[in-house]
């Protein structure tokens, strides 16, 4: 199995910055191997949506809203992904959960999504 731990979320004015990180643990190697890891966030009331996301080969996607303004990395050694915000805005305001899609060698190869427990993220204005 795998599990995600995510830190960094605070409280920040508009304007601001903070930086997500995010560790997964993998049961066996041999068994789990983490591909695509990304960002999603789900304020009050709304779905979740995809914040940014980046493969083990270094592509990156990022949501319209954030273009410009955040930054995803990822330290493939450490299995971590990170997410810089710049330039908080209060419609940033939402709790971020870390995403693996990990391909598990059971039987032939599945596919599964993990999650993280989440962080909160929130700008004032």
């Amino acid at each position: 199995q795998v599990q995600l731990v995510e830190s960094g979320g605070g409280l920040v004015q508009a304007g601001g910055s903070l930086r997500l990180s995010c560790v997964a643990s993998v049961a066996s190697e041999s068994i789990f191997s983490i591909n695509t890891m990304g960002w999603y966030r789900q304020a009050p009331g709304k779905q979740r949506e995809l914040v940014a996301a980046i493969t083990s080969a270094g592509s990156t996607n990022y949501a319209d809203s954030v273009k410009g303004r955040f930054t995803i990395s990822r330290d493939n050694a450490k299995n971590t992904v990170y997410l810089q915000m710049n330039s908080l805005k209060p419609e940033d305001t939402a709790v971020y959960y870390c995403n693996s899609r990990v391909d598990i060698w059971v039987a032939g190869k599945n596919i599964y999504d993990y999650w993280g427990q989440g962080t909160q993220v929130t700008v004032s204005s």
